[in-house]
């Protein structure tokens, strides 16, 4: 059985305040060609359908034309997509049983009562059944009255959650299964600081939303979303295929792509990567004024230039935009010194707990949870 597994279309995305519809139509578009050259059974979209809860109108109707295009260039393969930490859970769960008629299965929810469980689609094939778990974006509070809480009333923790919420599938380890989530996984024991995360990706303080990978040991293929750089897991078959297409400047030089996956029988898998050609790369010049208009391009650039005088300012921006009609930014690197004592330079570099450390002067534990459990809420 043949898998087409993508992630975080982001529709509706702007990068740097620059519209991406045309490059995104382009890149889904590919996507669409690839699908029907390589007929895949299957296609696994696992979250952040969209940029925002509320997409715009344009947004859904670029989402639209691509299922469309999808499901009439591959009829008889089964669409399966889940909601992100991006999207509005309920407006993708929209439809959800009507559209599954049309081997299209939209889940937005994950379960809600104690009789619900993760969604499961069963396809067959010459080796047998193929199950495939679609689980949703799930935060801890979103699913309490389906796992419970602690015995003090607290909510379990993200890596909890997934668990309990597992746990209570009657997962056939004999046959294949595979898993589409959109969560934070990191192998266990690692720190996740060392993980390397992309700028558009939402992330939580103090990463209390890591879930730790062994949970997807019953798995045959776990078809990842959240993280936005093409990784793998620990284990090969554990994958995020990353973004199709570049969402920030700390993506520049990434090769996107789709990844295809066989499934033979139990315990073979064999897994490619399809590369993806953005009509537009994401691409970081550096050098002194003069250098980096020597290279003129209609890609998506941040400019830092390293001059070590001033510039006329006006008339810089003027040569950098015509040389660079799609330019992102323009930043300057200098040896000078920080703007003041107060606001040391290496404060870019701490995350947002680390500030109210040193500007609060530390924090008790009552206080320190309240705070994250604040600014988690907001920034998701």
């Amino acid at each position: 059985m043949r898998l087409f597994h993508l992630s975080d279309l982001h529709i509706g995305l702007k990068l740097v305040n620059h519209d991406l519809r045309e490059d995104q139509e382009a890149i889904l578009s590919q996507i669409v060609e690839m699908a029907a050259e390589e007929k895949p059974d299957t296609v696994l979209i696992a979250g952040d359908l969209y940029d925002r809860a509320v997409p715009s109108a344009d947004a859904a109707e670029v989402f639209d034309h691509f299922i469309s295009a999808l499901a009439a260039a591959v009829p008889e393969a089964e669409i399966m997509m889940i909601s992100g930490n991006h999207d509005s859970a309920a407006r993708i769960n929209v439809y959800r049983s009507i559209l599954s008629h049309q081997r299209v299965h939209m889940i937005g929810m994950p379960p809600q009562t104690p009789d619900e469980r993760i969604e499961q689609v069963v396809l067959t094939d010459s080796f047998g059944r193929v199950h495939f778990y679609l689980m949703p974006f799930v935060r801890p509070s979103m699913v309490r009255g389906v796992i419970g809480t602690n015995e003090d009333g607290s909510q379990f923790s993200y890596d909890e959650t997934v668990r309990r919420l597992l746990a209570r599938e009657e997962i056939d380890r004999s046959e294949r299964n595979v898993l589409v989530s959109h969560q934070f996984y990191l192998p266990r024991g690692t720190d996740p600081e060392q993980i390397e995360r992309m700028d558009s990706e939402i992330r939580t303080v103090g990463n209390i939303d890591a879930v730790y990978a062994d949970v997807l040991e019953p798995f045959d293929y776990a078809a990842l979303g959240h993280i936005h750089k093409p990784m793998k897991v620990g284990a090969d078959r554990f994958r995020y295929c990353g973004t199709p297409l570049a969402c920030s400047v700390s993506e520049a030089g990434q090769q996107k792509g789709v990844i295809e996956a066989d499934l033979g029988e139990k315990g073979n898998l064999s897994i490619r990567v399809l590369p993806l050609r953005p009509l537009h790369q994401v691409r970081v010049l550096e050098g002194c004024l003069e250098e980096v208009l020597a290279r003129p391009s209609e890609d998506y650039v941040t400019v830092t230039l390293t001059d070590p005088a001033d510039l006329n300012v006006i008339d810089m921006q003027d040569r950098l935009r015509t040389a660079f009609p799609n330019l992102l930014e323009i930043r300057r690197k200098t040896l000078r010194g920080p703007l003041s004592a107060e606001a040391p330079a290496e404060a870019a570099e701490l995350d947002p707990m680390a500030l109210c450390d040193a500007f609060l002067g530390g924090m008790d534990g009552p206080d320190r949870a309240l705070l994250t459990d604040v600014m988690n809420t907001v920034r998701t």
